[in-house]
Parts: C-alpha cells; sequence; structure tokens
C-alpha cells in the first residue's frame, strides 16, 4: 500500500527521530531499565503524543494508517519505548473519544505533549483474554468511587500520571464494568515490583494495586457500564499499534542484516554473494513487506469504520506479530542483532 507525500513526510521525520534520538541509547535504556522521559517528550515535541487525538485538545489528528506508518518508523530505533508510545496514545484516544468536554480539556494536553504519562488498566491475575470476567470493583460511596483489587503486567506502572481503569462498578460480565481515570497519588493507589523482562526495560511493568482507593465519580470516562465497549474499541486501535511496533523491529532487524552480509566476509567473499544467505534475507524481506500490508489494510478498514475492521485488526496482529518474530529470528541467526532489543520483545508482542 502506497503512501502519499504527507505520509511519507511523517514516515521520513519519525525515522530521523529514531535514529538519532532512540537508537543510539536503546541498550543503555534497556540495560539500565531506564524509562526515556526527555526523550519521549521530544517524540511530543513532533506530534507523537498525541497522534490520533483531536486537535483542540493539543493531537495530531492524524489518521489509524498514518499512526502505523508513524510508529513502525519509531520502533526501528526503540521497540520498547515506541510500544509504551503506543500505549499512552490508546489511553489519550479513550478519554479524547469518550470523555466529556471538561474531561477532554483537562487530561488531554496534558498527555498529548507528555508533560504526564498514562497507562492502560484491564489485564488482571485472573483474567486476560476473559477481560469481562474482571474482579476490581469500585462502589459508589457519596460522590465518589472506592476501588478495590489489582491489575497485572502494566506497562508505565509505578511512572505514568494517569491510569486509564476498567473495573466493576456493576453486576458480572461486560456490562457491569466502567471506565475510571484514577491519578497517580491517589490515596490507596499503590504499585508492586518491576517485572523482570529479556528486553523491554525501557518501560516499567508492574502491578497497579487499588486498596480503598477513593476516585471523585467525575473521572468515569463515558456512562457507568460502557467501559468494556471502550476497552475493546481502544484495543482495535491497540492491536494495529503492537503489530506496527513488531514492523519496525523486523524492519530495523532486516536492515541490520543486510549491512552484516555485505561487510562480514568468509572465503575472500561477502556472505551476501552466498545465494543461500540471499534467499534467507529475500524471505525475511516477504514476510516484512505482507505484515505492512495487512497491517496498513486494517488500519484503513478502522478508519472507515467498516465491518470487517475488528476482524481485521486482530488478523493483522495475529499474523504480523508471528511473521515480524520469524524475521528477527532470522536476524539473530545469520547477523548476530542484539537478542534482547529485538527478539524478546518480538515474543511479549506476539502473545499480549
Amino acid at each position: 500500500m502506497g503512501l502519499n507525500e504527507e505520509q511519507k513526510e511523517f514516515q521520513k521525520v519519525a525515522f530521523d527521530f529514531a535514529a538519532q534520538e532512540m537508537a543510539p541509547h536503546m541498550a543503555e535504556w534497556d540495560q539500565k531499565e531506564l524509562f526515556p522521559v526527555d526523550a519521549m517528550r521530544k517524540a511530543a515535541q513532533l506530534g507523537f503524543g498525541g497522534v490520533y487525538v483531536r486537535t483542540d485538545v493539543g493531537g495530531s489528528g492524524l489518521s489509524r494508517l498514518d499512526t502505523s506508518v508513524i510508529f513502525e518508523a519509531l520502533a526501528t530505533g526503540c521497540t520498547s519505548t515506541t510500544a509504551y508510545i503506543s500505549i499512552h496514545n490508546m489511553c489519550v484516544w479513550m478519554i479524547d473519544t469518550f470523555g466529556n468536554e471538561e474531561q477532554r480539556y483537562k487530561y488531554c494536553p496534558p498527555l498529548c505533549t507528555m508533560e504526564k504519562f498514562a497507562s492502560y488498566c484491564l489485564t488482571e491475575p485472573g483474567s486476560g483474554s476473559d477481560a469481562a470476567s474482571l474482579l476490581t470493583s469500585a462502589k459508589q460511596q457519596g460522590d465518589h468511587y472506592i476501588l478495590n483489587g489489582s491489575k497485572a503486567f502494566i506497562s508505565g506502572g509505578g511512572e505514568s500520571d494517569i491510569y486509564v481503569v476498567m473495573c466493576r462498578t456493576g453486576g458480572p460480565g461486560p456490562k457491569g464494568i466502567s471506565c475510571i481515570v484514577v491519578e497517580k497519588g491517589t490515596p490507596g493507589l499503590s504499585f508492586g515490583k518491576k517485572e523482570k523482562k529479556v528486553g523491554w526495560n525501557s518501560q516499567p511493568t508492574c502491578a497497579v494495586i487499588f486498596e480503598d482507593c477513593a476516585v471523585p465519580m467525575a473521572n468515569r470516562i463515558g456512562d457507568e457500564g460502557q467501559g468494556f465497549i471502550i476497552a475493546m474499541k481502544g484495543l482495535n486501535g491497540g492491536r494495529i499499534n503492537v503489530a506496527s511496533c513488531s514492523l519496525g523491529a523486523a524492519h530495523a532487524s532486516v536492515i541490520l542484516t543486510r549491512d552484516y552480509l555485505n561487510v562480514r566476509k568468509q572465503f575472500g567473499e561477502p556472505l551476501a554473494s552466498n545465494q543461500y544467505l540471499q534467499f534467507k534475507l529475500a524471505d525475511m524481506a516477504t514476510r516484512l513487506v505482507a505484515s505492512r500490508l495487512i497491517i496498513r489494510s486494517a488500519a484503513v478498514a478502522l478508519q472507515e469504520e467498516r465491518e470487517d475492521a475488528v476482524a481485521l485488526c486482530s488478523m493483522a496482529k495475529l499474523f504480523a506479530t508471528d511473521e515480524c518474530f520469524a524475521v528477527r529470528d532470522g536476524a539473530l541467526w545469520l547477523s548476530w542483532v542484539d537478542r534482547d532489543q529485538f527478539l524478546g520483545p518480538g515474543m511479549l508482542r506476539a502473545i499480549s
């Protein structure tokens, strides 16, 4: 799927930023488990803090296809950091789309500049794919909700300022779930220890815990009982974002492998002259391009609100994360690319 001139410009800006501001620091961020606040705020100055958020609250107002192109390019510099940026964008979009005007103007501007950071809180220790069975409760008490429960494997946990939380305000099942914004520093909000991961360390991951956490009812996004719908609509775009990050890691792996094969010599010839290795590189490039096409097709379908959009988003995420993992695995054996930076994140993206 070709890009227009404006999209090519977005892509170039993101590629340049990835090469200059992310790739040189990627290994250090991972090894020292640094959350690169300054780099992300620089990205936000380019409009990447609210890519598909409306412009009146500071967003860039771009399409889902534009977003995929940008996240793929950024992920060539640091997949882990880009994945967090994509989650942050999803949270801002939820508030922008389902929040009232007061909420939009309160939360979205500082999130779009990444003065503040956001995390998405859905997964629990006992509910992953079966999200409708979540147990975190929010019981009304006066003009507040009292939250109790915990969320697991939350990207940005402990560092983010805003937590978009799916919790149970009603009975069992999806219709009993609401969406509530919880701000860092709220009494009763705490965090578990950071998870140990293979790569993916530029974004902290931990449990988010609520113990009699009192949150104003004014922080509820959308109607009571609408939370599951909000969560699923967010994840439709989230699947494209995840797949695009995998695409960026695979893209970088292909380029690194190509360059390595051109430089590395055996028996007096560059490895690139070996026909078998040429075939392997061609196979990797084919998987990359096929993945890109299905992701971009899904992005267009979601933007157009087509009936097949949800299915296509799921297909794109399934196909692209698997194929891009195969690309990165091939790169590992052909050129020994950084395993933690490109292979580990690929495994996480495939199962998330």
